[in-house]
């Protein structure tokens, strides 16, 4: 089953929940922040409800999905999707546009004594110093260095680039919450065998420590597509498209594969995704997703100063004192 796009065509937002479980039993750990802890709130009805993972950690999970960590490049299917790759000085993988947080405004790919990365885009945001910013022209110069930033949003902070103001919002999102929790404590002891007594601060010695994790009656996964936003672009259909059914295909490879979110949070999919928003669309399987992002990357390489060209771009990474 293909994408009904024609259905897409009026609808400001895609709306797509999943309702999610532990793995085993029913316990699980929520994201911590290091100042507050677990994030816990009341819902308006005065529910106790918690953050499992944050948008932003939802969004490097998303990125991250089309990912092949073994082979150092993306999944086979998705090669040729432009990406900016960092060398090292020995040509070896030090890192990409994909994986790095801030995505194009890398300073491993900006601030290094290579230059030739921020030289094109400087060279193209030529006439973007002064006056609005225009997003369809800004959405061009972005999607042929690194699609994956027109998904998850992108800030060249440099004052250089048309005076800082190159900024994209994400048009992918998510979270992962849930309602009428209840604390679960638990704890354990790191055993020292040879010497229990011994001094805690060298790392020696029993030391015993208090564990917090959480049962809830409901888990869910949020996910919001702006599609208007993406047809703010103006970019050509084809890119659109390609746009929409990659960011269908990561939620469905994250939901699938990547909800070990961390030890003690293992979860698993309930039943099918649910779309609130439009009323009876129906999500490809991720198989037919990923074959028509394949096809449609195919179709973008072939338009004329759409992607790149090579369309993974290099940059070595040397500090530059």
């Amino acid at each position: 089953m293909s994408i009904n796009y024609t259905q897409l065509q009026s609808a400001p937002r895609l709306l797509i929940e999943a309702e999610l479980k532990p793995l085993q039993g029913s316990r699980f750990q929520p994201t911590g922040f290091a100042d507050l802890g677990a994030a816990r709130y009341k819902a308006p009805g005065g529910s106790d409800m918690l953050l499992v993972e944050s948008a932003q950690s939802v969004a490097n999970r998303l990125e991250f999905s089309i990912w092949d960590d073994a082979q150092e490049d993306l999944i086979e299917e998705l090669k040729g999707l432009p990406y900016i790759r960092v060398t090292n000085p020995d040509g070896s993988l030090l890192t990409n546009s994909i994986l790095e947080a801030h995505r194009i405004n890398s300073p491993y790919i900006l601030e290094g004594k290579d230059r030739s990365v921020f030289d094109m885009l400087k060279k193209d945001a030529a006439g973007m110093e002064i006056g609005p910013v225009k997003l369809k022209t800004l959405a061009e110069l972005v999607l042929k260095y690194d699609i994956n930033a027109l998904l998850h949003g992108v800030f060249l902070a440099k004052s250089e680039l048309a005076g800082g103001r190159l900024r994209l919002m994400r048009a992918l999102s998510g979270f992962i919450e849930a309602s009428d929790v209840s604390v679960a404590e638990s704890g354990g002891v790191k055993n020292d065998r040879v010497d229990p007594g011994g001094d805690t601060k060298q790392g020696f010695g029993n030391v015993p420590f208090h564990r917090t994790e959480f049962t809830a009656k409901r888990i869910v996964a949020y996910f919001n597509l702006d599609l208007a936003l993406l047809r703010g672009y103006g970019l050509p259909q084809e890119a659109t498209q390609l746009l929409i059914t990659l960011a269908l295909f990561k939620v469905r490879r994250f939901l699938s594969t990547g909800l070990r979110l961390r030890t003690a949070c293992d979860l698993d999919v309930v039943g099918d995704l649910n779309v609130t928003r439009p009323d009876g669309f129906t999500i490809p399987s991720e198989a037919d997703l990923l074959a028509e992002a394949k096809a449609l990357v195919e179709t973008c390489s072939k338009v004329d100063g759409l992607f790149g060209s090579p369309s993974v771009t290099e940059v070595k990474w040397e500090k530059t004192k």
